[in-house]
């Protein structure tokens, strides 16, 4: 069992065991009278961000000389996400096999690919949390220094500040092998990022790279409309909850209890009950896990039946 899974079950546990015998038959009542269709709504939106993830996919390949059928580019896809729900980041491994077993791309130059989709998808996501942080930084602010001193603050900040020079400095200096296996590896990251400016279709490949995260965005935003508790959020605590719901499916099995974990604690800051925010973060973790198990289980089921030849 891995380090993520055994984390995302005791998140579930501490948050079933901290709630009181009354929030969970709120919660209760919650998923009874949610409105369903934007569940459903948002549900048809996660399937576009799978679409346009695939058809970026195709702009990285081309420029590498291959060209793969969108069907097997966007089953692979699916896929990945559903092996992502075992151990984190896995998915991508298993994205760059099946290229290869069905379309005959060579391993590294699809994972390579796959590795600079992922970079360009952490310079988006850090766009956004630089936006919500902008939105949100008088209430950060505030929350901030009412649970930290300014003395312990400002201890964290010089802490950090050495700690960055000092690893600036080994990096530059230090001859350890590990050290020389980091410099290679990321001079290989640098030079799959460059090989996104040189290719042809650059300015599809990153239209695409924002309009897979504004998909995720607005995914999580008509949710919102589920529950007549949440339904009059501004954008920005929408904002604020997408950034730490994503986090939270970084770090875990898809996010297994951290999701709802994590938006119930953000929501709380803006006057949202902890049992509102509970059900609705297990609302849309719930849809989300469940399509992305039907979807990558039935496109590992048609990949070998639509490729017989």
């Amino acid at each position: 069992m891995s380090i993520p899974l055994l984390l995302g079950l005791g998140i579930i546990y501490y948050q079933y065991t901290t709630l009181t015998a009354q929030e969970l038959q709120n919660i209760k009542s919650i998923f009874k009278k949610a409105d369903y269709f934007y569940i459903y709504l948002s549900l048809f939106i996660a399937l576009f961000g799978f679409w346009s993830r695939a058809y970026r996919w195709k702009y990285a390949l081309n420029h590498l000389g291959y060209q793969t059928h969108f069907k097997n580019d966007l089953m692979t896809v699916c896929v990945s996400y559903l092996v992502n729900l075992t151990i984190p980041r896995s998915g991508e491994i298993s994205r760059a096999a099946l290229l290869k077993k069905y379309e005959d791309v060579p391993f590294d130059k699809a994972f390579g690919t796959i590795v600079a989709e992922r970079i360009v998808d952490l310079i988006v996501f850090f766009l956004f949390v630089i936006l919500g942080f902008a939105l949100q930084f008088n209430k950060l602010y505030n929350f901030i220094f009412s649970k930290i001193s300014l003395q312990n603050i400002v201890i964290l900040l010089v802490v950090g500040v050495v700690l960055f020079i000092l690893f600036i400095l080994i990096w530059i200096y230090a001859e350890w092998n590990i050290i020389q296996k980091l410099k290679r590896k990321l001079s290989g990251l640098v030079e799959g990022m460059m090989s996104i400016l040189k290719m042809k279709d650059k300015w599809k490949y990153i239209f695409h790279s924002f309009l897979i995260w504004f998909s995720y965005l607005l995914m999580f935003y008509v949710t919102i409309f589920a529950l007549p508790e949440t339904k009059n959020i501004g954008f920005d605590v929408v904002v604020m909850g997408f950034i730490f719901g994503s986090l939270a499916i970084g770090f875990t099995n898809g996010g297994l209890g951290a999701y709802p974990l994590s938006i119930a604690k953000i929501l709380m800051l803006y006057g949202i009950s902890n049992d509102v925010g509970t059900a609705f973060g297990w609302l849309i973790w719930t849809s989300q896990t469940l399509l992305t198990i039907c979807v990558g289980l039935i496109s590992y089921i048609l990949l070998p039946l639509l490729n017989k030849k």
